[in-house]
C-alpha cells in the first residue's frame, strides 16, 4: 500500500512539468523550433534536467516499470532535441562533400589499395591468359557484352568501336545503360563485403581480367593505346568508384571477422556507418561516369583529349581523397 502511496504521491508532484515537456517537445518535432517563445526555450532544458532527476529517483526505488519506461522515452525524446540539433539540409551537403566523405576513404585507405591493386593485378593476367589461349577471351566476356569485339574481329570492326558514331539509340539511352550497369557492379561488390569481403574480391578479380581480355583483342591490331584512351576518358571516375565501394564491403567484411576487441556486431556496425558514408559518394561518383562514358568518350574522338580528360579526372579524385576534410581533424 505505501508503495503504491509513494507513486501515486511521486506522480502527482512532477506530472505537471512532464505533461509540459511532452508538449514542448510535440511543437518542436511537429512545428519548428522556431515556434518556441523565450520562456520556452529557457524552460526546455530545465524540464529536462528535471525528468532525469525523477527517471533517477524512479530507477533507484523500484517504482512501477510503466512509470519508469515513459521517463526513459521522454528523456530520450528531449536529449535528441536540446543535443541533436538538426542542420540545415544545405548546410549538411556541404559538410559532407567538404568533410564526411574524403575523411571516410582515408579511413579504408587499406581496404582501397587492396581493392586497386586486385582489379590492376588481374587485368594483367587475364590479357596474358587470353593472349597465350584466345579461348579465354568468351570465358572472360560473353558474347552480349563483347558485342563483336572479340579475337575474331577486324581491325576496321574494333577501330569502328573507338572512334565511329554511336548507333543503336541517342546518347541519353547509352549513358543511361552504362550507368546502370556500373551501379550494379558497385552495389555488388558492396554488398558481397558482408561475407568476410571474400566474394567481393572475387568479383573484383572477375572485373580486372574482363579490362585485361578485352586489351587482349584490340593490342595485336594496334589499337591498345586507343582502346586505352577509349576507356580512360570514364574509367578513372568509373574504376575508382568500383574500387572504393568494394574497399566499403571489404571493410565491413574485415570488421565482422577480426572484430578486435568490440564485439562483432559493435565492429561490424561502426564499420558500416563509415562504409555507408563512401557508398553515398560512389553514388555521385558513378553518376559522373556514366556521363563522361555516355557523352564525352563519343562525342570526344581524338586519343590525345581522352587522356587528358581522364588524367584530370584521376587527379581530381586523388587531391580530393587526399586533402579534402583535413582541416580541423584531429
Amino acid at each position: 500500500m505505501s508503495v503504491m502511496f509513494a507513486a501515486r504521491h511521486f506522480r502527482a508532484e512532477r506530472e505537471g512539468d512532464w505533461a509540459r515537456l511532452e508538449e514542448l517537445l510535440d511543437r518542436v518535432e511537429k512545428q519548428s523550433p522556431r515556434r518556441l517563445s523565450d520562456a520556452d526555450l529557457i524552460d526546455l532544458p530545465r524540464l529536462y534536467r528535471a525528468t532525469l532527476s525523477a527517471l533517477s529517483v524512479a530507477r533507484s526505488t523500484s517504482l512501477d516499470a510503466s512509470l519508469v519506461a515513459y521517463l526513459e522515452a521522454l528523456s530520450t525524446r528531449a536529449y535528441f532535441i536540446l543535443y541533436g540539433a538538426r542542420e540545415p539540409w544545405g548546410r549538411q551537403v556541404v559538410d559532407f562533400f567538404a568533410r564526411d566523405w574524403p575523411r571516410a576513404v582515408r579511413a579504408i585507405r587499406w581496404e582501397v589499395l587492396l581493392a586497386t591493386a586486385l582489379l590492376l593485378l588481374s587485368a594483367v593476367a587475364g590479357y596474358h591468359l587470353v593472349r597465350s589461349d584466345p579461348a579465354w577471351f568468351s570465358a572472360m566476356i560473353p558474347g552480349e557484352l563483347a558485342q563483336g569485339r572479340d579475337m575474331g574481329a577486324s581491325a576496321a570492326t574494333l577501330r569502328e568501336s573507338l572512334y565511329g558514331e554511336p548507333r543503336n539509340g541517342g546518347l541519353e539511352v547509352f549513358a543511361t545503360t552504362l550507368f546502370t550497369h556500373n551501379s550494379q557492379v558497385a552495389i555488388l561488390g558492396f554488398a558481397l563485403g558482408f561475407a568476410f569481403g571474400i566474394p567481393t574480391m572475387i568479383l573484383l578479380v572477375q572485373n580486372g581480367a574482363t579490362g585485361g581480355a578485352l586489351f587482349a583483342a584490340f593490342v595485336p591490331h594496334g589499337l591498345g593505346w586507343g582502346l586505352f584512351a577509349w576507356l580512360m576518358i570514364h574509367g578513372t571516375t568509373e574504376l575508382a568508384a568500383i574500387a572504393l565501394a568494394s574497399a566499403a564491403g571489404i571493410h565491413i567484411g574485415r570488421a565482422v571477422a577480426f572484430p578486435g576487441e568490440a564485439s562483432r556486431m559493435a565492429a561490424a556496425a561502426q564499420a558500416g556507418r563509415r562504409a555507408a558514408i563512401v557508398m553515398i559518394g560512389v553514388i555521385l561518383m558513378l553518376l559522373i561516369a556514366g556521363l563522361l562514358e555516355g557523352f564525352a568518350r563519343q562525342l570526344v574522338r581524338d586519343d590525345t583529349a581522352r587522356l587528358a580528360i581522364g588524367a584530370a579526372m584521376l587527379m581530381l579524385w586523388t587531391l580530393y581523397f587526399t586533402f579534402g576534410g583535413r582541416r580541423g581533424q584531429a
